[in-house]
């Protein structure tokens, strides 16, 4: 599971997901990659469910580039307890995603592989999300 070394505080607020991404929006690496369209926190087993489902589905073949990270805890109390007494431990790690942001990108195989390995980690996330390509140096 992906998660932070270590962070300068255990416990963080919610924050809002306000707004599209300004950043990461963009293929860097590879030609092919997944593009979210909704604000969603994107969890470590869910990054690590469609790392595994692209990875089995391209045979290990090609290369894939992680473009978000969990860097962020969510706390939860423990279940029948009564309010009060502080917040919770922190429980498991998100990643904060907005509309725009490239999760994944896949180089090195075609684009019909790609995109079936795309199809199946898309499945594995909470919101709604895109396949992309490079298209003549720009993007579909």
């Amino acid at each position: 599971m992906l998660m932070p070394k270590r962070t300068k505080f255990r416990k963080q607020m919610r924050g809002s997901m306000r707004g599209k991404e300004t950043r990461g929006v963009s293929l860097h690496y590879g030609e092919f990659g997944i593009q979210a369209l909704e604000p969603k926190w994107v969890t470590s087993r869910q990054i690590e469910a469609a790392r595994r489902a692209m990875t089995r589905e391209l045979k290990r073949g090609g290369k894939i580039w992680i473009r978000i990270f969990p860097d962020k805890p969510i706390t939860a109390k423990p279940a029948e307890t009564r309010m009060g007494k502080g917040k919770g431990n922190p429980e498991y790690w998100v990643a904060v995603v907005k509309p725009g942001r490239i999760l994944f990108e896949i180089a090195g195989v075609p684009k019909d592989a790609a995109e079936q390995a795309a199809k199946l980690a898309i499945q594995k996330f909470p919101m709604k999300c895109k396949f992309i390509f490079k298209q003549h140096g720009g993007e579909r």
